[in-house]
């Protein structure tokens, strides 16, 4: 399997302890998962920057990169989290 056949990929959005499979294609930029996928888990928006994206358990530094240039495969997990931790209440 190439990545040109990349068909989804399933996130996990620990603010809301939700996974959401998006349907992709290997243009998707990184960014662009991070935003369908805290859209998708909380239906409200959220900055951005705040948010990393995990891929293989690394953060992806060049949200602008495709997936195709990361070489995500078909169904792979990546992971939407807080950048700074946030305190326990």
């Amino acid at each position: 399997m190439t990545v040109d056949s990349i068909r989804s990929v399933r996130v996990w959005v620990p603010p809301v302890w939700d996974t959401i499979t998006l349907d992709v294609d290997a243009n998707w930029s990184v960014a662009s998962v991070k935003e369908a996928a805290l859209i998708g888990a909380t239906a409200k928006p959220f900055d951005l920057d705040d948010f990393i994206v995990k891929f293989r358990g690394a953060e992806v530094f060049d949200e602008g990169q495709s997936l195709g240039d990361l070489g995500v495969p078909d169904g792979a997990p990546m992971i939407v989290l807080r950048g700074r931790r946030q305190p326990v209440r």
